[in-house]
């Protein structure tokens, strides 16, 4: 296989050629080649006027619902999804049928889809069953391809057992995944608590639920010296937490997904069940405070928190919907829509280096003799986003018939190449 990359701007901040205009000569999955114009023949030749690659994006939390709830997603169509998104590696929760919780749920989900354009990178599950009472094999499941430990949609809500699992992984210098929330606040909110709640007549839930999770959980971390990482985070007391616990030298990091900078609870008066989400969605001041922290540079990374959820499962009364929307194909679109102000350098940073820092996925750097592992986008491109650039099964988006600016064009790792049309 050879491709040529014509005139592409090239957005990596440890490359010698970052920020600069070059064409770009892959061979059998290797960058051969960055010079100002190259006239080598190539299979597949890529040219489009303000296109800009980058080092492979990582998405550190979505779920793909296979093995045993494939009518909503498999490996197959959850890779075309993070391919048309620009994700060239994607971690998927444990939340299936069965639990991934055993070594052999991992090798299953790492064998098939050795041969898909994405590599996803199984999550194992923290206890078994992911309910919180015993120890799962973590360590043979990090044997096996497991990348990091988390009981996903199901939080570790016991003290004790987070304890266990912070101890247990520092024998591999593991990383435990966190959606911060205290169950037993408000177990029946649907959506923040506060004015919009009360107005809209639903169960509040209070942001005090994720920020005592966090306060929780950063202390056990000091006390095991281990690293863990929350996602979802939604709360700017959370922000605060986690900056104090990083400028006292602990092993903590986090992620935001791009609907909590975007949408907030506002946006639920006409009960759209696309935004029916968990942690919900939060004020409209703790919603620019979030945007301020990821411009401030507070937060480390970027999580789709992509859910397929079937027709079924969303065309319902607001309170019986499932939780979540899809979220890989718009991610870059709605984050560069969103904080416009926010330099190319700094996406690279939170989409690429930092989640391959956090959780130790090979690092993609484009320069001569790299594995080629690039993102391909425009980030001056304005389209309407539609069904038709949605790759998953599900299509339960908000952001159908939005009009966004930044639009990906593909993927390239090693070999295997996916060009959105």
């Amino acid at each position: 296989m050879k491709a040529l990359l014509k005139q592409v701007i090239i957005n990596d901040p440890a490359s010698p050629h970052h920020q600069l205009k070059k064409d770009v000569f892959i061979v059998a999955g290797i960058i051969q080649q960055i010079a100002d114009s190259i006239q080598e023949k190539a299979d597949t030749e890529i040219f489009e006027e303000g296109l800009t690659i980058s080092p492979g994006w990582v998405d550190v939390f979505a779920n793909f619902c296979d093995p045993g709830l494939e009518y909503k997603e498999t490996l197959e169509s959850g890779s075309r999804a993070a391919a048309a998104g620009g994700f060239t590696h994607v971690m998927v929760i444990p939340n299936t049928k069965p639990v991934v919780d055993v070594k052999s749920t991992v090798e299953y989900i790492v064998q098939k889809s050795a041969s898909l354009p994405v590599k996803i990178i199984p999550i194992g599950a923290i206890s078994k069953n992911t309910e919180g009472k015993e120890l799962a094999e973590m360590y043979d499941m990090q044997s096996s391809g497991a990348g990091a430990f988390s009981d996903g949609l199901n939080p570790v809500q016991s003290a004790g057992m987070l304890l266990k699992a912070l101890q247990y992984i520092k024998s591999f210098d593991g990383v435990i995944i966190q959606v911060p929330e205290d169950k037993t606040i408000a177990p029946h909110g649907l959506v923040n608590e506060g004015i919009i709640s009360t107005q809209l007549g639903l169960p509040g839930k209070p942001i005090m639920a994720e920020e005592i999770i966090i306060a929780r959980d950063i202390k056990l971390s000091r006390y095991t010296d281990s690293h863990i990482h929350f996602t979802a985070v939604t709360s700017p007391k959370s922000i605060e937490y986690i900056s104090r616990a990083k400028a006292g030298g602990l092993k903590v990091t986090c992620s935001v997904t791009p609907y909590h900078l975007f949408f907030c609870d506002e946006d639920l008066l006409q009960y759209d069940t696309n935004l029916k989400v968990n942690p919900p969605l939060r004020t409209r001041e703790e919603m620019m405070l979030l945007r301020k922290a990821l411009i401030d540079g507070q937060i480390d990374c970027i999580a789709t928190h992509h859910m397929p959820q079937d027709y079924d499962a969303k065309v319902v009364e607001f309170e019986y919907a499932k939780n979540g929307m899809i979220g890989l194909e718009s991610c870059y679109s709605v984050l560069a829509t969103t904080i416009p102000e926010i330099t190319d350098a700094r996406w690279v940073e939170l989409l690429s280096i930092n989640p391959r820092k956090i959780f130790s996925i090979q690092n993609a750097g484009i320069d001569s003799n790299q594995i080629a592992d690039i993102t391909l986008y425009n980030p001056g491109k304005t389209y309407t986003f539609s069904k038709e650039h949605i790759q998953s099964k599900c299509s339960n988006s908000p952001f159908i018939g939005m009009t966004l600016t930044g639009k990906v064009k593909g993927i390239i790792r090693g070999e295997k190449i996916f060009l959105n049309k």
